[in-house]
C-alpha cells in the first residue's frame, strides 16, 4: 500500500541539533513517523540499522565495539531502546573523536518509542553530547501543508495568519478530522482506520508494554487504556483508577507514567504560586491522538462522536494536542498550565510566560455562554493578565467582552 510522505515541521530542528551535538535522539509515540522522517532527510552517506533485526541486535549486545566498527557513522540507529547497553561504547567513541580533534557533531541519529526505558540512562551517560527531541503524530498544519507557526496565545499573531475564506473548518469537517486521528499511516494511505488502530494497540501492548515489570497483566492494562481514553481532558485521580481497574493506586500511578513516557498522553499541570493556597494541585490528562481515543471508546463514526457524551471533552483534547505538537515541533519549553481552585473555579488553559498569563477557554459552541466567568480569579496571583481567548467554532475573531476575544479553532489548525 503506497504511503505519501508528509513533510514534518521537526525536520528543521533535527538538522539544527545535528550541527551542535554528536547524538540526536528522536523519541515519541509508536508509529508517529520517526524512522521514516530520518530516512527521508538523511544525507546520502548516512547508514541505517535497526535493532528490530535480531542479528544486528545480537551483535550490538554481545560485542558493541564490533557493532560500531561494522556500522560506521554517520549512522541512524532505529529502536535504540532495545539495546541500551551500547551507551557506554557510544560515549567512548564520541569522547575519543573529541580528544583527537576530529569532527564529532551529527555522528548518530537514534530513535526509540519507549522513553520510559531509554531516558533512565541517556541523559546521565551522554550529558552534553546528546540533543533530545520529542516527536508527535501529525499536526494539522503538517497535514494541510501550512507554515510552522507555534501557538503562544498572542491574538494579533493568530489574526495575522488566519484567512477565513481559506482556513475555516466547519464543525462536521472538524469532527471528521478528530475521528480519523493524526497517525501518518492513517492520513497518508488508504488503510482502514479501525484495522489500523486495532493493530496499533496490539503492537503497543505486545512490544512496548509486555516486558515491563510494572505491568503484570496485559488485559488489565488494556482496560486501563480504555478507561483513560474515556477520561481524556479530565483530572487524574489515582484512587478512582484503582477502584475501577482493580489495581493498587501506586500501580495506577506507574501506568499513567508509562502512557506519558510512551507519548500516548500529555499531562497538563495546574498553575500555582506561593501567593494562594487554594489552588488544586491535581494534573489533567490529554491523549495526543484523538483517533486512538475515538477507537478505544467505541465511537463508530464522526457523527456519533460529535453528538455523543464526550463531544466537548474530545474537542478540548484535540485543541490541546494541536497546541502541544506545535511546542514539540519547535523544540520549545511547554509553558502551559490549567487553573482550578477548591471553589471549583476552572480555566482550561493558561499560557504563562515572562511574568504574564494569557487565560484560554476551549468550547465547542459557536458562541459560548459565560466563558470568561472565572478569569477574574487570576487577579489574586498578582501577575499581569493579558487579554484571553475563547477558542470555539466561530468563523472569525470577535471581542467576547473586555477580558477576551473569540478565536476560531480553525486559526490554530
Amino acid at each position: 500500500m503506497k504511503e505519501i510522505y508528509i513533510n514534518r515541521h521537526i525536520e528543521k530542528e533535527v538538522k539544527k541539533a545535528s550541527k551542535s551535538y554528536p547524538v540526536v535522539l528522536i523519541c515519541g509515540q509508536r508509529q508517529v513517523g520517526k524512522s521514516t522522517m530520518l530516512y527521508k532527510i538523511k544525507e546520502k552517506n548516512r547508514n541505517y540499522v535497526t535493532f528490530d533485526d535480531s542479528a544486528i541486535r545480537r551483535l550490538a549486545k554481545k560485542d558493541p565495539e564490533l557493532f560500531f566498527e561494522t556500522y560506521k557513522p554517520p549512522l541512524i540507529i532505529d529502536e535504540f531502546q532495545m539495546v541500551p547497553s551500547i551507551l557506554t561504547t557510544l560515549k567512548k567513541i564520541i569522547d575519543n573523536k573529541k580528544l583527537k580533534g576530529e569532527k564529532n557533531n551529527g555522528l548518530y541519529w537514534i530513535t526509540g518509542s519507549q522513553k520510559f526505558k531509554m531516558m533512565k540512562n541517556v541523559s546521565e551517560s551522554l550529558a552534553g553530547r546528546i540533543a533530545i527531541l520529542e516527536m508527535s503524530s501529525l499536526c494539522s498544519k503538517e497535514i494541510n501543508k501550512k507554515q510552522n507557526i507555534m501557538f503562544d496565545g498572542e491574538i494579533e499573531k493568530l489574526k495575522k495568519n488566519y484567512n477565513v475564506n481559506v482556513d475555516y473548518v466547519d464543525v462536521n469537517k472538524l469532527y471528521k478530522k478528530i475521528f480519523l486521528g493524526s497517525m501518518p499511516k492513517v492520513i497518508a494511505s488508504k488503510i482502514d482506520r479501525n484495522n489500523y488502530y486495532m493493530d496499533y494497540i496490539n503492537t503497543y501492548l505486545e512490544r512496548d508494554i509486555k516486558g515491563l515489570s510494572q505491568v503484570g497483566n496485559l488485559d488489565a492494562f488494556y482496560d486501563f487504556l480504555v478507561y483513560m481514553a474515556a477520561r481524556t481532558s479530565c483530572e487524574i485521580k489515582y484512587d478512582e483508577i484503582s477502584k475501577n481497574i482493580g489495581v493498587s493506586a501506586p500501580t495506577a500511578k506507574q501506568w499513567v507514567t508509562i502512557l506519558e513516557r510512551s507519548g500516548v498522553i500529555f499531562i497538563l499541570k495546574p498553575y500555582f504560586n506561593n501567593i494562594t493556597k487554594r489552588i488544586v494541585k491535581t494534573s489533567k490528562m490529554y491523549f495526543m491522538d484523538t483517533g486512538l481515543v475515538s477507537y478505544l471508546c467505541g465511537w463508530d463514526s464522526p457523527r456519533t462522536l460529535q453528538n455523543g457524551a464526550m463531544s466537548g471533552e474530545i474537542f478540548e483534547t484535540y485543541v490541546i494536542s494541536e497546541i502541544i505538537k506545535g511546542y514539540l515541533n519547535n523544540r520549545k519549553k511547554i509553558d502551559l498550565y490549567y487553573y482550578r481552585d477548591i471553589d471549583k473555579k476552572e480555566i482550561d488553559l493558561l499560557v504563562v510566560r515572562n511574568g504574564s498569563i494569557i487565560p484560554i477557554e476551549i468550547k465547542k459552541n459557536m458562541v459560548p455562554n459565560d466563558a470568561t466567568k472565572n478569569f477574574k480569579v487570576l487577579d489574586k496571583l498578582k501577575m499581569k493578565i493579558k487579554k484571553g481567548l475563547i477558542i470555539c467554532m466561530t468563523d472569525k475573531f470577535v471581542p467576547y467582552d473586555r477580558m477576551a476575544e473569540m478565536c476560531p479553532v480553525s486559526s490554530i489548525l
